[in-house]
């Protein structure tokens, strides 16, 4: 099962911070779909930032959406979420 979009932000560069329902935190890249459809609407940095929580995945003002099985599969872990708490590698060098 996919897990649910639970936090959304919009970072520079049409990148997607996203939470979901595991605990995760990934970085979705928007650009390929800037010129596609619904999503050139996007490319306008009021609406890009408009971006918000529905129901279990994201949806901007303009009504364009995607997925969350979409956003999971394609987005990337954020640096925080590479490594458990408590690992080796998640212990500052010295």
């Amino acid at each position: 099962m996919i897990p649910k979009v639970t936090h959304v932000r919009p970072l520079p560069g049409y990148c997607l911070e996203l939470r979901f329902s595991d605990g995760q935190s990934r970085v979705f890249d928007m650009q390929p779909y800037l010129d596609h459809g619904v999503f050139r609407d996007l490319r306008r940095p009021e609406v890009f930032n408009s971006v918000h929580v529905s129901f279990d995945t994201v949806e901007w003002i303009n009504g364009a959406d995607l997925c969350p099985e979409v956003l999971y599969a394609d987005s990337v872990p954020t640096a925080s979420d590479l490594a458990p708490i408590g690992s080796a590698a998640s212990e500052p060098s010295r």
